[in-house]
């Protein structure tokens, strides 16, 4: 699908016509170079690479250089590939924020924000033991048992247990666009978005 490398900016709220205050996410939508086209013919499969942000040359290596002087463009910090662009599109084209339109609805790719090592309680939703009477210690947000000892005598893979929490890739779907700024390169949608604020979304039409 056609889409655009962003950075969330941060959240804000607007008021709808009805007089609604509806909270939404602010990012900023490219503009994206095109630093590659991929063809049948010589890599397989269709696509178009995308660069977002420019880098300093002196933080480029001399293969990314070269990269993206193929395309005419200065080196960019994050490239991501798309599908679906068609053949009008040609290397060193720049793609902005207005090939989205208000009302219309995207899905929003990002990275959550990393929690660490969390108990199953918050990892999961454990409800924990209620009771902290008839001699209740120190077992309120334990995990209870995980497996039976004579069968199966094992851990069943995918046990939800306390562990690494956030950092994973989170994709979020049908989120409305309520407003489209162009001449800033700002996408505002409906709701919230995974990830940090200044961290790289992808949004797909």
């Amino acid at each position: 699908m056609p889409g655009l490398i962003g950075k969330k900016i941060g959240m804000t709220s607007v008021f709808s016509v009805e007089g609604r205050n509806i909270p939404c996410t602010v990012i900023e939508a490219g503009p994206c170079t095109v630093s590659q086209i991929r063809t049948i013919e010589k890599d397989g499969y269709e696509a178009i690479q995308l660069g977002f942000q420019e880098k300093k040359e002196k933080h480029a290596t001399k293969p990314e250089i070269g990269h993206f002087k193929k395309a005419g463009t200065t080196p960019k910090k994050k490239l991501v590939e798309f599908d679906g662009f068609g053949a009008d599109v040609k290397l060193g084209d720049i793609i902005s924020a207005d090939m989205f339109e208000p009302s219309s609805f995207i899905d929003v790719t990002g990275i959550s924000k990393g929690k660490g090592f969390q108990g199953v309680v918050r990892r999961h939703g454990f409800g924990g033991v209620g009771e902290s009477t008839h001699g209740q210690h120190n077992r309120l947000r334990a995990p209870g048992s995980i497996g039976a000892s004579s069968y199966p005598s094992r851990v069943f893979k995918g046990m939800r247990m306390a562990g690494r929490m956030g950092g994973a890739k989170i994709t979020v779907q049908n989120i409305e666009v309520l407003k489209v700024i162009p001449e800033n390169n700002l996408v505002i949608v409906k709701g919230s978005v995974p990830g940090a604020n200044g961290s790289y979304l992808i949004l797909l039409k």
